[in-house]
């Protein structure tokens, strides 16, 4: 390959929500420059914790900057009707350790569930961190056997394990929050970067070809 993209994110973050889709979206032509993707599902609440971060809806700062920032994110990753749901924040231990079963059982369907996770809790206002509502959204794509089996394998000491590890993997890599990427570039050089806007600098560290944003002269000022 000639580089990789690591994508640490938690269905409680709608800026993961943003980069999934955003990275799908690049998938196939990221593939046709030998770039892999691999997509792993991680607890934001244990990374804000091990790194001592705060969510931003609890700095007032912070919370009042996201209300334009969410609005620009929405109309520019095409999500209009991405919404915070009343019952917001979620804990999302059970949904993140379903989704590390599922990729490894289920890989065909992994990122398809992924997105199904987000855009159920942040497009249809439905709290799947709750087992019923979980298995509903589930259905979508699986049997109620495997749906069971999902189920069953989240809560045990397994997948609960393998979701700390995978938190703590990117905690060692320096995360503070989610979306948060590492990235090997063709010499083999691996940096961390954060955030959903952050896809221009990640595609100059792996050399791609790649369109910077334009902005032409008026019309008027060619006169």
């Amino acid at each position: 390959m000639l580089g990789e993209i690591t994508c640490y994110i938690d269905c409680v973050s709608p800026y993961s929500y943003f980069a999934l889709l955003y990275l799908e979206k690049h998938r196939e032509s990221l593939k046709s420059y030998n770039v892999d993707i691999d997509i792993v599902p991680v607890f934001l609440g244990g990374i804000n914790v091990g790194s001592g971060n705060k969510p931003p809806w609890t700095l007032h700062a912070k919370a009042k900057y996201s209300s334009f920032d969410s609005e620009r994110a929405k109309k520019y990753f095409g999500v209009p009707n991405v919404k915070t749901p009343s019952f917001f924040p979620i804990l999302s231990l059970l949904p993140q350790r379903a989704l590390i079963f599922i990729k490894s059982q289920h890989p065909q369907t992994f990122i398809p569930t992924f997105v199904d996770l987000f855009s159920e809790m942040w497009e249809n206002g439905i709290d799947v961190s709750k087992p019923e509502l979980l298995a509903k959204v589930l259905s979508k794509r699986y049997t109620e056997p495997q749906i069971r089996e999902i189920l069953e394998k989240a809560n045990s000491p397994e997948y609960k394990k393998m979701l700390n590890n995978n938190t703590q993997e990117a905690l060692d890599r320096g995360a503070f929050g989610c979306p948060w990427f590492w990235v090997k570039n063709s010499n083999g050089d691996e940096e961390p970067f954060f955030g959903s806007d952050r896809f221009h600098y990640m595609w100059e560290y792996l050399e791609l070809p790649w369109k910077d944003l334009e902005l032409p002269a008026s019309e008027k000022a060619k006169i």
